[in-house]
């Protein structure tokens, strides 16, 4: 039972493993400067810390969260969202969970980026551990999103989704399939981490979701022998590490600081699109989970919120 970004819209949203059985292109200049806009060390704190997961698991979640924002640097607004919503947890302390968003300011291409981390005690033992980063840009351009979601069962289990979901058909626009995927030869990512014996494809039971994800994409399970627990790290830290950091790095330099010239009528019909999928995330995955780990109160009151956000 978990919580996590659906996707994309991505969710970077929410959902318990138990709904998931799982044109011409200008650059400009984002800012590389770390100076990023002041905000509270408490703020930071509920998110950044991860203090459920591994080391080499909370090294990754850091940096990539910290690459963005880097990257990004005053584009991004502070993270506004109220303290009990940047962290809550259910009535008997076996549920808890943190969530960070920072939207992007009126000439950011990033309409927001939402971040957050979950921690739920088992009925049969052990702990559940879910953290994702989702990355929603605008209807002024039609770029990829970004997301990734690391859910851990046990210490021998992992499952990652990781993808640029697409936000245009593929069969009519050849030139976007090109674009984003083939030319940045990002299937080899998925290459690499399949040739490790643990590596297996994962499938998820929803066809919605399966329809969210770019040719791509990157949804595999991992499994290391009871004995080796520490495999799983190892992989987190050789091997995830380094294929997450590339997918971030394209993401960031094609899809947030690359200008794409839209319609309005394209930018119209994009918005609809995106707001479906956010809305989708809601219905699917957290009007069901959240109510089921954290109690209908707090479920109404983070629920708000996030569907504030999503249809901002």
């Amino acid at each position: 039972m978990a919580v996590v970004p659906l996707f994309s819209s991505q969710i970077f949203t929410l959902s318990l493993p138990s709904s998931r059985s799982f044109s011409f292109r200008k650059r400009f200049s984002c800012s590389s400067s770390s100076n990023i806009m002041e905000q509270s060390i408490e703020d930071e704190s509920k998110f950044k810390e991860f203090p459920y997961v591994t080391v080499p698991h909370r090294e990754l979640m850091v940096e990539l969260v910290s690459t963005v924002e880097n990257r990004l640097g005053t584009s991004l607004l502070p993270c506004t969202l109220p303290e009990h919503v940047q962290y809550f947890e259910n009535e008997t302390g076996s549920a808890h969970a943190s969530l960070y968003v920072r939207s992007g300011n009126s000439s950011s291409q990033v309409d927001f980026i939402l971040g957050s981390w979950v921690h739920c005690n088992l009925p049969t033992g052990g702990a559940l551990n879910i953290t994702s980063l989702s990355a929603y840009l605008k209807p002024s351009t039609d770029a990829p999103n970004f997301l990734i979601e690391v859910i851990r069962s046990s210490p021998t289990s992992l499952i990652l989704i990781l993808d640029l979901p697409p936000r245009k058909d593929l069969v009519q626009h050849p030139h976007y399939l090109k674009t984003f995927y083939e030319e940045t030869q990002l299937d080899k990512q998925r290459q690499l981490l399949e040739k490790l014996p643990e590596v297996k494809p994962y499938f998820s039971s929803s066809l919605y979701i399966r329809a969210l994800v770019s040719p791509s994409a990157i949804l595999v399970s991992i499994e290391a022998e009871p004995s080796q627990a520490i495999r799983i790290d190892e992989i987190i830290r050789d091997h995830i590490s380094l294929v997450a950091k590339v997918m971030l790095d394209t993401w960031l330099d094609l899809c947030a600081c690359a200008e794409r010239r839209l319609t309005d009528d394209e930018s119209a019909a994009l918005e609809k699109r995106d707001r479906i999928i956010k809305n989708k995330t809601i219905e699917i995955d957290l009007e069901s989970s959240f109510p089921r780990l954290f109690g209908q109160e707090v479920a109404n009151r983070v629920l708000g919120v996030l569907r504030d956000i999503y249809n901002a």
